[in-house]
């Protein structure tokens, strides 16, 4: 059947090009192997550079995760301008998308635990937490509303926290001391992962009412809430930004939904809010403070921040993908350097050969056989020198892990590498090709 289709003489011509381009190779194998290893050192640098970046890119990126979907934080930058934990549920309430919010307090208390001592994270909130921030629990329970509004001394522990204490006991049940008063624990959070959540594993987590006892404070300085959509959420932060644009003060023509003093509210508004001429709030009754000379923060920072944290992690992941084309692009001139590596030396390799070729021609092979030997000699270093330097890169993103580094491999950066080194190989290895296989016999046999 292959004879009758001509096939069979094409397939012995193919046969007998790539044993003669497998001989031409291991006839001289010192000057193989280092074209071999500079395409190695190629393809190694792009699929560990490229490995790095993609690493870092997804190690932000779950950072950011981490701290739930959809999450809205509002956050004070200057004392004058912290809220009042009352007005929280009329934001959730007046605010079209956001469906829950929590008032937070960071602090510090000294906690007991038996015959231990020692300084721990507190983090204050009401009992939307783990719906806000996506967090399961994974012993006991979170405490409720009603803990929050008497103020109960109940704590939920993060995950290190909860398995440190009784050496990986459930811990559920048991009580310790906050700053000498007596707090009984009710629930282990799930663990988020080292520096994830703003290492969350490692605080404690109780009422927002209690943590302001503890920080000797009536206002907070921060406000997560959650959005159903990103769409809401982004929705939710011009809203939020309006509301606090009119109770600074600094769009007098904004509406706002905050109650007046009168006990009305009025309509919602527009977003950011800017530092300018502004007459300072106080939070609690809402009067404007005397507008003084400081009344500006140093440095022109924004009173308030409101930040969509879906947006952040879009930026991060843009960003990181930023860097991990440019990693990718200073390890591709590696390749090149390969390439024109194998140009070089196929060059040398039509020079030295110059009688064999002319005595192939003499003896009836043609031009195209020629062709196709000496573009088999360069895909086999190329080929040969992206396996190994795949299964380097492999390696040394290993070795970067095994020290601490956040590396990930990437499969498009494995293909993208390969498909370069073939094709670098391929492309450095047709003009050579050409020249050896254009040479006249009778020409070539007189060179030597």
């Amino acid at each position: 059947m292959f004879k009758s289709l001509r096939i069979y003489p094409l397939l012995t011509r193919l046969w007998l090009a790539a044993r003669m381009a497998a001989h031409g190779i291991l006839a001289h194998p010192l000057r193989s192997a280092l074209t071999i290893l500079g395409v190695t050192i190629g393809v190694t640098s792009v699929v560990s550079l490229m490995g790095i970046g993609e690493g870092a890119r997804q190690a932000v990126v779950a950072q950011f995760e981490s701290l739930g979907s959809n999450v809205i934080a509002i956050k004070a930058n200057d004392p004058s301008v912290e809220f009042d934990p009352n007005e929280i549920a009329d934001l959730v309430e007046r605010v079209d998308g956001m469906d829950i919010a929590t008032p937070v307090v960071q602090t510090k208390a000294v906690m007991r635990w038996r015959r231990a001592r020692g300084t721990v994270d507190i983090v204050g909130v009401n009992s939307g937490f783990p719906d806000i921030r996506d967090h399961d629990m994974i012993a006991g329970h979170f405490f409720t509303e009603l803990h929050a509004s008497q103020r109960s001394p109940v704590v939920v522990l993060g995950y290190n926290m909860g398995i440190g204490l009784m050496g990986g006991r459930n811990p559920v049940g048991q009580v310790l001391s906050l700053n000498g008063r007596t707090f009984r624990i009710v629930g282990v959070l799930a663990p988020k992962g080292p520096g994830k959540a703003e290492d969350i594993d490692d605080k404690i987590v109780i009422p927002y009412t209690t943590a302001l006892k503890i920080a000797e404070k009536k206002t907070v300085s921060e406000i997560w809430g959650k959005a159903e959509t990103p769409l809401k959420a982004d929705l939710a932060v011009v809203q939020l930004g309006r509301i606090f644009k009119r109770k600074l003060g600094l769009d007098q023509s904004a509406p706002t939904t905050l109650p007046s003093d009168d006990g009305k509210s009025e309509t919602s508004g527009e977003v950011a809010v800017e530092v300018e001429r502004v007459e300072r709030i106080d939070t609690t009754s809402g009067a404007p403070r005397e507008n003084q000379n400081n009344a500006i923060i140093p440095g022109g920072e924004d009173l308030i921040t409101i930040t969509n944290l879906n947006q952040l992690v879009e930026e991060a992941d843009q960003a990181n993908r930023v860097m991990t084309l440019l990693l990718g692009g200073i390890a591709a001139v590696s390749l090149l350097v390969g390439g024109l590596g194998i140009m070089n030396i196929m060059l040398v390799a039509v020079t030295e050969r110059t009688q064999e070729i002319g005595v192939r021609r003499a003896l009836g092979a043609k031009q195209t056989d020629l062709l196709i030997q000496f573009l088999l000699e360069a895909l086999y270093v190329s080929g040969i020198g992206a396996i190994a330097g795949t299964a380097g890169g492999v390696w040394g993103l290993n070795a970067f892990a095994s020290h601490g580094f956040e590396t990930a491999i990437s499969f498009d950066a494995i293909k993208i590498a390969v498909i370069v080194a073939l094709g670098s190989g391929l492309l450095f290895g047709i003009y050579p090709a050409v020249s050896a296989s254009s040479v006249p016999p009778i020409e070539a046999l007189r060179r030597q």
